[in-house]
Formats: structure tokens, sequence, C-alpha cells
């Protein structure tokens, strides 16, 4: 690498940083009760307690924290998917893995209602896993090649089955409420024990996407390539794939069943960056990570004191972009 491209990387890394640590403090900052500066501070250094500092460290700091996480996390899953399958649609809300983790938890509510916070986020990986077999298998059904816009209609009916399978669940046990919870989309009541167990899963699927960013950049070209250079294209898809689930249940565990954030986030990356997965990865968690606190903040925001739910917020700001992409016939818009 050349000094030339050396410098701009280096500039956009650190304009990315600076991106997420202001997001940070603004998100924080903002809301119902304004925090000052010196109030954030005095929260993370535990001095001088009050009423303020209390409001940071038991409700905006996790909340934020929480935001942060599932942003980079479907952020990076969204970048992962489009690698491995060449499709610039791929989403994982969109191709059945959120959903299909939310209806894994409505019928973990139903059926072991007393299950551990643990239980529920194996619960959300099985089900992001049983979501996404589902769509493969349909969309790989039939003749005529398998091609990107087969894979999203066959992702909206699965996800649609698996919602109708959700509210169904919910009504007949008279769980709505609580499904809501996380079929909203929000991040209201996150605290330090979810993270506690939350960041580590998070941690381990972006690290793994990180390191495997060399490998994706090659199988985003062609399987051809791949090959040639001695790639074993079986164990690097099923790494991926794990690493997807990894991060897309953990995520549904905490927020719910949220669209939009993997498909856009890599396209906006992919601008900035270029089109290496070494760069695409990180970069994906950085920008997801700051558009989810931004979309939090919206919420909190928008209809103050009352919250809008975050997965409307997203899909006002998602659904234009992806009809975008299909617009463009499913081509990158890097």
């Amino acid at each position: 690498m050349t000094k030339k491209t050396v410098i701009p990387m280096v500039y956009k890394w650190l304009a990315g940083i600076v991106l997420l640590a202001g997001m940070f403090v603004l998100s924080i900052t903002l809301g119902a009760a304004n925090i000052s500066l010196p109030d954030i501070w005095r929260a993370i250094t535990f001095t001088d307690l009050n009423k303020d500092i209390l409001i940071i460290q038991e409700i905006r700091l996790p909340r934020e924290i929480g935001a942060a996480l599932v942003g980079a996390a479907f952020g990076v899953s969204g970048a992962v998917m489009q690698g491995v399958t060449r499709n610039p649609l791929a989403d994982p809300g969109l191709l059945g893995l959120t959903s299909g983790a939310t209806a894994a938890l409505a019928i973990t509510l139903a059926f072991i209602p007393n299950l551990s916070y643990i239980g529920m986020m194996i619960a959300c990986f099985i089900g992001a896993a049983f979501g996404s077999i589902l769509v493969i298998v349909l969309s790989a059904s039939g003749k005529g090649k398998l091609s990107p816009l087969r894979v999203v209609l066959a992702g909206a009916a699965i996800s649609t089955f698996l919602i109708a399978l959700t509210e169904g669940v919910a009504l007949t046990f008279k769980l709505s409420k609580n499904v809501s919870m996380w079929t909203a989309g929000g991040l209201i009541g996150t605290n330090w024990k979810q993270l506690a167990l939350i960041s580590p899963v998070v941690g381990v699927g972006v690290l793994i996407a990180i390191i495997l960013s060399k490998q994706l950049t090659i199988l985003s070209l062609s399987e051809e390539v791949a090959v040639g250079l001695g790639q074993k294209l079986t164990q690097i898809r099923a790494l991926m794939f794990f690493t997807v689930i990894l991060l897309t249940g953990a995520s549904v565990a905490l927020v719910g069943n949220l669209a939009f954030i993997g498909l856009m986030i890599p396209h906006i990356v992919r601008r900035v960056v270029g089109t290496d997965y070494r760069y695409i990865v990180p970069m994906s968690a950085i920008f997801g990570a700051s558009f989810m606190m931004l979309a939090d903040t919206i919420g909190r925001l928008i209809n103050a004191p009352y919250e809008t739910p975050v997965v409307a917020i997203v899909a006002v700001l998602g659904l234009p972009f992806f009809l975008f992409v299909v617009h463009r016939g499913g081509k990158s818009i890097s």
C-alpha cells in the first residue's frame, strides 16, 4: 500500500472514531432529562452522585452501550452476509434471521416462561439459524438461477411467516405485551446484567469477522478465485454463518426484530473505504454503532417525553434505501 492510499485511510479511521465518540456523548446528553458533559464525567468516575448521575449510570450508559453493541453487530453481520453471498440486498432482518430469532423467543416465553436470559439468548441463536436455513432452502428450490432478488423474495416470505407465527403464539398464550417489548425494537430497560452477557458474544462475533475479513474479500470476488487461492469454501462459509448467527441472536435478545441496519451500513461504508473487507468489517462496526445510537436518540427526542420505537426510526430511514438498491437492480452503490 502506497503512502497516497495510507494517509486518506488514516483520516477516514480517525473520522470514524470521532463520529463514534461524538455520537456516544450526544446520545447520553440528550433526552427527556438533558445531561451536561461534567455530569457524564462524574458518572464515569463515580464522583458526586446525584439524580442526574444516577440517570446516566443506570439508564443512559447501559442503554447507549447496548445500542452501540447492537448497531455494530448488525453492521458487521450485514457486511459478512453481503460478502459471503455476493448479494448487496443481504441483511439479517430481510433474510429471516431476526424474525426467526423473534419467533424462537416467543415460543420460549410461552413454554419456558422462567428461562434465564442466557437461555433466551440460546433460543434466539437457534431461531436465527432456523430462519436463515428456511430462506436458503426456499430460494434454492425449483428451477432457475439463485439470484439476489429471489433470495430477498424468499426472505420476505419466510419473515412474514415467522412474524405471523410469533403473533399467533403471543395471542394464544397471552404474551402480546411481553413479546412486543422485543418486536418493537426498543432499548428501554437495558441493564448492566444484560450487557455483561451480550458484550462477549458480540465481541467474539466481530473479532471472528475481522480475522476472516481477508478471506471474505477474496470470497466476495468469486468462488473460482477463492478456490484457486486455496480457500476452503465450506469451512469459511460455515464459520461466517456461525458468526452472523452469534451477532444476530445476541442483538435480537436485546432489542428485538430490526431490519435494514445490516443492509444500509455496509453500502455506506463501501463508499468510504472501498471494497476491501479488511476495512469494511471494522468500519461497519463503527458506523453501525453510531447509526444505532443516533436512531435511539431520535426516538427519545422526536416525541419527548414519550418514546418512538427505534424500529420505526430505522424503517423510515432504511426502507427508501432498500428500494433504491432494488431500483438499481440489486447492485451495490459502491
